[in-house]
């Protein structure tokens, strides 16, 4: 009396092991579950979080409905191409293509670059407009006429350098939010947030003046 049979004996531990397999696996299913998450969290969010750890912070701040009429504004009477530095989510690039523009984003943030090319697609404009996943500083503007640039405070005198060598006379920079450190602004538009400030560069560089300096030479 009081012994185990010895069924009933190899049972218990059967039962224990199945048991611990059942935790093991949903702690695996857990342990998937979590890790998945925070994989696609960081895949989402990293592009977010890179351009705040560079030495020069270009956030992402949609642009206010003002804002795009008064760029708009300061686009009346332009043509040929333009370009948006730090386009976001398109949609400067978009509006500017809606009035005949061929208009061109640059984007570092790779998942607001495909969600423009979404919209441009959405708004029938897809034709005449395209979005790059690129830094800034690592791109060429000289061949555009147009600019748009959504920029911060510590980044506008070194931008203001960069336009200077690259562009043509012909061309018009259109700054958002904060205008440039050292040249004069030909038009205004807006006030507080959504001003805008628009710089015909051959006034800021002076073309027009070195261009009269240039006379023929006299015969001696």
């Amino acid at each position: 009396p009081g012994a185990m049979s010895p069924a009933v004996a190899k049972e218990i531990p059967l039962e224990e092991g199945e048991g611990g397999s059942r935790r093991s696996s949903w702690g695996l299913l857990v342990t998937a579950g979590v890790g998945g998450t925070l994989v696609a969290l960081y895949a989402v969010a990293t592009p977010f979080v890179t351009p705040a750890l560079r030495k020069v912070c270009l956030p992402f701040v949609p642009a206010t409905a003002a804002q795009i009429q008064n760029v708009l504004k300061m686009l009346e009477n332009r043509s040929g191409s333009l370009v948006d530095i730090g386009s976001g989510d398109g949609r400067i690039v978009i509006a500017a293509a809606k009035k005949g523009f061929q208009a061109v984003g640059y984007e570092l943030n790779p998942w607001l670059v495909w969600y423009s090319r979404y919209r441009a697609w959405r708004d029938g404009v897809h034709q005449n407009t395209k979005f790059y996943i690129s830094d800034l500083w690592k791109v060429s503007f000289s061949h555009y006429r147009n600019v748009v640039v959504f920029g911060v405070p510590q980044m506008m005198p070194q931008l203001e350098k960069k336009l200077e060598e690259e562009l043509e006379c012909n061309a018009r920079i259109i700054a958002c939010r904060f205008p440039f450190p050292c040249w004069i602004p030909d038009h205004t538009a807006g006030e507080g947030i959504d001003t805008v400030w628009a710089y015909d560069l051959k006034h800021s560089r002076g073309c027009e003046t070195k261009s009269l300096e240039i006379t023929p030479e006299t015969e001696s």
